[in-house]
Order: structure tokens, then sequence, then C-alpha cells
């Protein structure tokens, strides 16, 4: 290593730690529920099920334990509210994407949110959450408070560990052979990362739906991604303590404050609009003010320093591969120096990729790049609204125009009616 690139590392090092001491988890900042709560609205802080309850739809909680212990809260609505026919067969299960939680699905409301339209479209459909979420900040044998260990995973432990988990207990619950899977970015990296490097579970799905698939990662052109990358990738070697592993926690100093400050409709449709746009790109009246509003009460959903390093190194790469430990821990890590990418030939069912044109965080260019690397794409679909950005697939008022009607037609094609 340079003496330069190690002053770097040191600053950045030294940044963080500061940051961190003055604005971590057990900071003075704090919010007081009691004195503050009469200005929030009620779905910012309602969880999955509350929110769901809050609109009429019956939502349950199921507690899932990944082999390695992790305890991820699922949940389900067996029916929406506004289903009028039988309950179609598989079940689906809906995955989130990065810094997210199941509570994305549900942000925007009953009109535009997709648990809510897909439960109501009669499908069985399942909401699952992956480690370091606030759903997923738990272990039989780690403490996330005390063990440093519990936060040493990313997006492969993820796809290897949480995914089938949640699969294996679905069939389970259902009696079902095999469901189908919806995932939005992460959600949908981890599901060709399952595919990659476990024996079976891609066959338990009929088809898999990408929305803005965050596989390849060459062409993000986020700047506030791009800025903050460096620091990630070079400090994540150097931290220790679980306070400093977890990051963009549900309850941090970074989700409290905007939780707080875009609770005000002025303050969320203008200041919190613009921080928005400037993460996401920018779309005119896609994501409505009241949307903004709620949506801090779940974002950030939290997750490791060690998982945004993986992107990070993915994004510096460009390539769809494995973590990067250094030539050395490589070789006795993988057999090789550097980290093998991953198999996407092995998602060898039915896929369907939905992608923006307008989309910074996952470019469409790796999504046809990706489409090419697949060996059973049935459709790679453009959104029409050229505006179309990332966050647009949770958040936009314009889903069940855009969006829905593509994915319920998949689901519908690999469905078929069962019992009530």
């Amino acid at each position: 290593m340079t003496s330069k690139s190690g002053d770097v590392i040191f600053l950045l090092y030294l940044l963080f730690a500061m940051f961190k001491s003055t604005f971590g988890k057990n900071s003075v900042f704090e919010i007081d529920k009691d004195a503050t709560s009469k200005g929030y609205p009620r779905d910012s802080l309602s969880n999955f099920t509350e929110f769901a309850r809050n609109y009429g739809y019956k939502a349950e909680e199921h507690t899932v334990i990944t082999e390695d212990g992790y305890i991820l809260s699922v949940f389900r609505i067996p029916k929406g509210k506004n289903c009028r026919g039988r309950i179609r067969q598989p079940p689906v299960l809906l995955m989130h994407g990065l810094l997210q939680s199941s509570d994305s699905w549900l942000d925007a409301g009953p009109s535009a949110g997709l648990a809510f339209l897909i439960s109501d479209a009669c499908y069985d459909l399942w909401v699952g959450n992956v480690r370091g979420t606030y759903y997923g900040r738990r272990n039989v044998r780690l403490n996330p408070d005390t063990d440093a260990q519990f936060w040493n995973f990313d997006t492969h432990d993820m796809g290897k560990l949480d995914v089938p988990a949640i699969i294996d207990y679905m069939l389970n619950e259902t009696g079902s052979s095999k469901l189908n899977y919806v995932g939005f970015s992460q959600g949908a990296r981890i599901f060709y990362i399952m595919c990659s490097e476990t024996s079976g579970y891609c066959d338990k799905i009929i088809v898999f739906i990408n929305l803005a698939p965050a596989a390849r990662l060459k062409y993000t052109s986020s700047m506030p991604i791009l800025l903050v990358i460096p620091f990630f990738v070079l400090t994540e070697p150097l931290l220790s303590s679980p306070r400093e592993l977890e990051v963009f926690q549900k309850g941090g100093v970074i989700q409290k404050a905007a939780s707080f400050l875009c609770k005000d409709n002025i303050l969320a449709g203008t200041v919190c609009r613009v921080g928005l746009t400037l993460y996401n790109s920018y779309d005119p009246g896609s994501i409505l003010t009241q949307t903004i509003r709620v949506l801090f009460g779940h974002f950030p959903a939290g997750t490791s320093f060690r998982n945004l390093a993986f992107y990070g190194q993915n994004v510096v790469s460009g390539k769809f591969q494995k973590y990067d430990y250094g030539p050395s821990k490589n070789v006795e890590v993988y057999g090789t120096v550097q980290p093998p990418l991953y198999n996407l030939n092995r998602t060898n069912i039915p896929v369907v990729l939905i992608y923006g044109e307008n989309d910074v965080l996952v470019d469409s260019k790796d999504v046809q790049w990706l489409s090419t690397q697949l060996p059973n794409l049935i459709e790679s679909y453009q959104v029409r609204r050229l505006a179309w950005t990332h966050l647009d697939n949770c958040y936009s008022q314009y889903t069940n125009v855009t969006i829905f009607p593509k994915i319920h037609e998949y689901l519908q094609k690999y469905s078929k009616d069962g019992s009530v």
C-alpha cells in the first residue's frame, strides 16, 4: 500500500469515526415520541401488519430462521381486500431493495403500493425481509449490539441463506411445490446469487420477475453513490465494533432526522424531494408528497457496512462477482487471485426484466447486458414512462399503470386458480 493511499484510508476512517461518535445510534440526537408524534403520518409510524390493517387488509407476521441463525420477519397478505375471485396458485414472494424493508411495498398506499396491488389481484402474497433490516436484526446466537460477527454479511449471504430459508418456509406453510418471485434491485440480485450458489432452489420458482435488477453495476451514475463508494470500499477492513458495522439503521440519525423533517408537508415536497432526486434522478410528479412523508418512517431500514462495501467493489470492478478479499485471501477462499463471477447461466427458469431508461442506479445498459447472459429470458421490458427512476418501482403513484400490468401479466400466465 502506498503512503498516499494509506493517508486516504486513514482520513476516511477518521471522518467515519467522528461521524459515528457524534451522530451514532446512541447519540443525544433523539426524537421524543410523546412530544412530536402528532405531526407524523399514521402510516409512517406503522409496521407492516399495522399499515395493512390501516386500509382494511389482513396481514400475518411469520418468523423464518436461516441456517446460520438469523431470525427474519416475513409478512403475508393471504387475500387482498379487493380480491373478488379465487386465490391463484402458486404463492408469490415479493422482495425489497437495498436499505429497504417489506414496508416499502406499502408506502405508496393502496392505490399504488405493489403489496396492495398484487394481493388485490387475488395472489397469496408473501413479502420478505433480509438480515440487517429492522425486521432481520435478530439471531439465535448473536447479539447485533455486542457481537461484530452479526454484521459480517453481504448480499452473498442473503442469496445463499436468507432467500432459500424463506422459500422453504413458504412452501411448507402453503403446501405448494413452487412459487413465483418478484424482486426489486437487491431483491433480484440475491435471487441470481441463490441460483448460482445453491442447488435445487432455482427450480422451486416458476417465473422470476425482475424490477431494476442490481446484478452488474458497471454504469451506475448516481453522483452521491459514486462519491461515497470509495469510503465504504477503503474503510470496511478497518472496522471492528458492531456500532461501526451497522449502517443506515432505522432509529439511526439519518433515518430519524429524515423522518422528523419530512413529516412536514412543505419540507417533504421541497427539501426531501430534492434529496431523493439527487440520489435517484428526477421524475416530476411521480412520487406524491404524502408518500415521501410516509416512506422516511421506514427508510433507510439498515444493513451492514460490509454489504455496502461489496456493492462498491462491484461498481468499481464493473463485474457481478463475489467479495474481493485481496489477492492472498482470495486464493485461500476461492483458489484464485481474482474473485469468481456469479454464474448467471444457472438461472435457467423463465425470467422477465423490467427497467427504466432514467434509472441512474441500475442503468439500462447493465440490464441489457444481463439480458444477454440469461438462458431463459422471456421478455426485457422498458417502462414506457421515459422519466421512470429506480425508486419509482416502489413509490410512484403510477405503478398501477406502468409496471403492475406487466407483473400481473406474467404472474397470471404462470399461475392457476386455486381454492378461495
